[in-house]
C-alpha cells in the first residue's frame, strides 16, 4: 500500500512540473534535497535478483522504499516493449539529474547521491543510465520466447543428468558395500581388544564403514540435489533470485547457530564439566547401593531391598540439583520462549500426572514398609500370585493360572495385602481345611484320620507338627479343621489338592461317612467308597500306571 501510494505521488509531482516548464523533465518527488541527506543509509536496486546500484534514502524517502520504487520504474520500463532502450537517457534540471525513458522519469540523482562516490551527479547519472539500459535489454532477454525453450531445454537436460548421477550413486555405494565391506574388509577386520578384554568388537567396526559409507553418499545425493535446484531456478528469470540466494538459505541458519554456539562456548563448557561430575557421582551411587543390595555393606535397620529405590530416589534428586544447577548456563533458557514453554509443560505435568505420583508415591511407601518383595505369594483384593517385578508405577503379580495382572500401586495402597511367604520363610504358612462328621463317629477317630491325610501329603512339614481344631458343634455334626505347616507357600494350591485327595482315601478306608455339605438323615448305609472300588475305569491303580511308564 504504501509503496503505490509513493508511486502515485512521483507521477502526481511528475506531470504538475512537466505542465508548469514545458521542456524538462519532471523529476521525483525526493527534492528539494535534503539536508545531511548522506547521513542516511543504502538499499540495493535489484532486476531479477540482480543488483543495479545502490541509493541512499532521503528525509521523507527510505532507502529501501526508494529503491523498490525505482525497480519498479525500471521493470515497467521493460515491459513496455514500445520503448528502445536506447531513449534511456539523462536530463537536467536545476537540482538533480534525471534518468528518463521516452520522457518517463524513472530516477533521480542529486549531489547528495554523488558526493560520498566523488564524482559529478551528472556523471553517476549517466554510470546508472548505463545500466538501467543494460537490465532492460536483459529483461527482455531473458523472457524471450526462444531463450525460455532453451531454460526448459537445460532443465530437462539437468533433470535426466540428475537421474542418472542418483543410479551411479546407488550403484557404485551399492558396489562399495557389498562387494568391498561386506567381503574384502569385514573379512580382514578383528576386534581391537587388549588381552582378553575386547574394546571395539569386529561388528562395531564393520557397522562404522557402513556408517561412513552412508553418510557420504548422503552428503554426495544433497550436493547432486542442490546443484540440480540452483540450475534449474537460474535458467529463467522469474526464480533466479532464489537461485542466488539458495545457498544463503542453507548457510545462514548454519552461519547463525555457529555463532550462537562460539558465543555459548563458555557455558558449553561448564555443561560438559557438569555432565562429566554427574556421571561419575551416579557411578558411585551405583557401587553404593550395590553393595547395599548385595549385602557387602550393611546398616541397622537398612534392608538390601530397599537399596534399589533408594538408589532411584537419590538419583533423581542429584538429577534435580543438578538441572537447577545447569539451568542459567543453558542456551537461550533467559528468553521468553524457553520460559513460556517451560511453563506450559510444568502445567500440563501437574495437570496429568496426579495418578502417576499418587502411584509413585504408593509404591515407595509399599517398598518401605516391606509389604512383599519378589517372590512372595500375594493376595491383593481378589488378585493371587506371585510378585514378578516391583516398579514405581505398578507390581506386576503372575497367578497360579499362570496369567499377568499389573497392578497400580495405588490401588495396592489402599488394599489389604495377604503376603503368604513373609513369615513361611521362618515359621511355615498354616495350610487349613475342614470336614464335617457325624456325632456317632468317635472325635478321637477323626483326628487320627486327618492327621494321617496331612502325613501323606507331599509338602506338608512334620515340625512344627499338623494339629486339628474343632471349630464347632452343629445340630447334625461336628466340624473338624486340619491345620498343616509348609514351606512352600508357591505349591499352597497343589498341597490342598493333594490334602484333599488323601483326605477322601483315608476316611473312604475306614468307613467314615463325610457329612458335608448338608446333613438331612442317616442312609441306609454308610456314604463312602470302599478301597476295591477306588480304581474303577478309567482310572489305573498306581502299579498298572508304573507298568505302563516302564
Amino acid at each position: 500500500m504504501m509503496r503505490a501510494i509513493y508511486l502515485m505521488v512521483i507521477l502526481i509531482a511528475a506531470g504538475v512540473l512537466a505542465s508548469s516548464r514545458p521542456g524538462t523533465s519532471a523529476p521525483l518527488p525526493d527534492r528539494p534535497e535534503p539536508v545531511q541527506a548522506s547521513t542516511f543509509r543504502t538499499a540495493p536496486v535489484t532486476i531479477d535478483g540482480i543488483v543495479l546500484f545502490p541509493v541512499r534514502g532521503l528525509q521523507a524517502f527510505p532507502a529501501k522504499e526508494r529503491a523498490s520504487a525505482i525497480g519498479e520504474l525500471i521493470e515497467r520500463t521493460a515491459r513496455d516493449q514500445d520503448i528502445r532502450t536506447d531513449a534511456i537517457a539523462t536530463v537536467e534540471t536545476d537540482i538533480s539529474t534525471d534518468i528518463v525513458a521516452d520522457g518517463r522519469v524513472i530516477m533521480s540523482v542529486f549531489d547528495s547521491d554523488a558526493r560520498p562516490e566523488g564524482v559529478k551527479r551528472q556523471v553517476l547519472a549517466m554510470i546508472y543510465a548505463g545500466k538501467v539500459r543494460d537490465a532492460v535489454a536483459r529483461y527482455r532477454q531473458d523472457r524471450s520466447p526462444g531463450e525460455l525453450w532453451r531454460g526448459i531445454l537445460w532443465s530437462v537436460i539437468a533433470t535426466v543428468v540428475l537421474l542418472v548421477g542418483l543410479l551411479l550413486v546407488r550403484y557404485l555405494f551399492r558396489r562399495l558395500q557389498e562387494g568391498v565391506i561386506e567381503t574384502k574388509i569385514a573379512a580382514r577386520l578383528g576386534s581391537i581388544q587388549v588381552q582378553s578384554f575386547v574394546i571395539v568388537k569386529a561388528e562395531q567396526l564393520k557397522a562404522l564403514l557402513t556408517g561412513a559409507a552412508r553418510t557420504i553418499r548422503l552428503v554426495i545425493i544433497l550436493a547432486l540435489l542442490y546443484t540440480y535446484v540452483q540450475l534449474v531456478l537460474s535458467f529463467f528469470p522469474w526464480t533466479r533470485p532464489l537461485a542466488i540466494h539458495l545457498l544463503d538459505f542453507l548457510l545462514v541458519p548454519l552461519t547463525t547457530m555457529g555463532r550462537g554456539i562460539v558465543k555459548h562456548i563458555p557455558n558449553f563448557i561448564f555443561l560438559a564439566v557438569l555432565v562429566f561430575v554427574t556421571n561419575y557421582i551416579f557411578k558411585l551411587m551405583h557401587l553404593f547401593f550395590e553393595g547395599v543390595e548385595s549385602g557387602t555393606i550393611t546398616f541397622s535397620g537398612f534392608y538390601p531391598e530397599w537399596a534399589k529405590p533408594t538408589y532411584k530416589i537419590a538419583r533423581f534428586l542429584v538429577l534435580a540439583f543438578m538441572a537447577v544447577v545447569a539451568f542459567p548456563y543453558i542456551p537461550g533458557s533467559d528468553s521468553p520462549a524457553f520460559k513460556g514453554v517451560t511453563i506450559f509443560l510444568g502445567v500440563i505435568i501437574s495437570l496429568g500426572s496426579s495418578s502417576v505420583i499418587s502411584n509413585i508415591l504408593a509404591g515407595l511407601t509399599m517398598t518401605y514398609r516391606r509389604a512383599y518383595r519378589v517372590g512372595d505369594r500375594v493376595r491383593i483384593g481378589e488378585n493371587l500370585g506371585d510378585v514378578n517385578e516391583m516398579r514405581l508405577l505398578v507390581t506386576h503379580l503372575q497367578s497360579i493360572k499362570n496369567e499377568e495382572i499389573i497392578v497400580p500401586n495405588s490401588v495396592i495402597f489402599n488394599s489389604h495385602v495377604i503376603n503368604f511367604s513373609t513369615l513361611a520363610r521362618e515359621h511355615g504358612l498354616i495350610l487349613h481345611t475342614s470336614v464335617t462328621i457325624g456325632y456317632n463317629t468317635p472325635w478321637r477317630q477323626i483326628h487320627a484320620l486327618l492327621l494321617q491325610a496331612a502325613g501323606h501329603t507331599p509338602g506338608l512339614l512334620h515340625t512344627p507338627a499338623p494339629f486339628i481344631l474343632q471349630t464347632s458343634l452343629d445340630d447334625f455334626y461336628v466340624s473338624y479343621e486340619l491345620n498343616a505347616y509348609t514351606d512352600s507357600p508357591q505349591a499352597m494350591m497343589k498341597i490342598y489338592s493333594d490334602l484333599h485327595r488323601n483326605i477322601q482315601d483315608c476316611f473312604n478306608e475306614y468307613g467314615v461317612q463325610i457329612m458335608s455339605p448338608h446333613y438331612m438323615l442317616d442312609p441306609k448305609s454308610a456314604a463312602v467308597v470302599p478301597r476295591e472300588r477306588w480304581y474303577e475305569p478309567p482310572a489305573k491303580p498306581p502299579e498298572e500306571k508304573a507298568r505302563e511308564s516302564l
